[in-house]
């Protein structure tokens, strides 16, 4: 694990950031459930600000040796409070998703807790499955990073 890992709150400094993350084409495609156009600043912009202005969303920059690494965010989905996270893919493989979800988790009262995932992304469903979500069900929907229909695990944490 990365024990030099913290979240803290979004600041705007940390915008720029999150932006640069969000173009790398392959972490788009496999993220698939991502922004229309990753390109489109005024829409990031935009979804950021709704996201920081809604008290009920709990989002939180993943810091590590003091560099901007990604966001964590916890979200009302459906009555229930669903998950996600963007890391910077030059920083995959190095356990920080993991941490930081799990870092967010120990933060959130409710449960259960829903997160989703491209059925192919195996990366994300490791991370997942690491922090003790379990698949509950599937779905599809329109992935915009990949320009078409997408099957998607649902799963769950009901953990302490």
């Amino acid at each position: 694990m990365t024990a030099e890992l913290r979240l803290r709150p979004v600041r705007d400094d940390d915008l720029p950031f999150f932006f640069a993350h969000e173009q790398d084409a392959e972490a788009n495609w496999m993220a698939a459930f991502g922004p229309a156009d990753p390109a489109d600043r005024g829409r990031f912009d935009d979804h950021w600000r709704r996201v920081r202005a809604d008290e009920r969303i709990v989002a939180r920059t993943v810091v590590v040796d003091d560099e901007v690494v990604g966001h964590v965010v916890a979200f009302p989905a459906d009555e229930q409070t669903e998950v996600s996270y963007w890391i910077d893919p030059r920083r995959w493989g190095r356990g920080h998703a993991t941490a930081a979800l799990a870092t967010l988790l120990r933060e959130l009262p409710q449960r259960p807790v829903r997160a989703r995932a491209a059925k192919d992304n195996r990366a994300s469903l490791a991370v997942l499955r690491k922090c003790g979500f379990v698949v509950t069900g599937e779905d599809k929907g329109y992935a915009n990073g990949r320009g078409a229909e997408v099957q998607e695990w649902v799963l769950e944490f009901a953990g302490d």
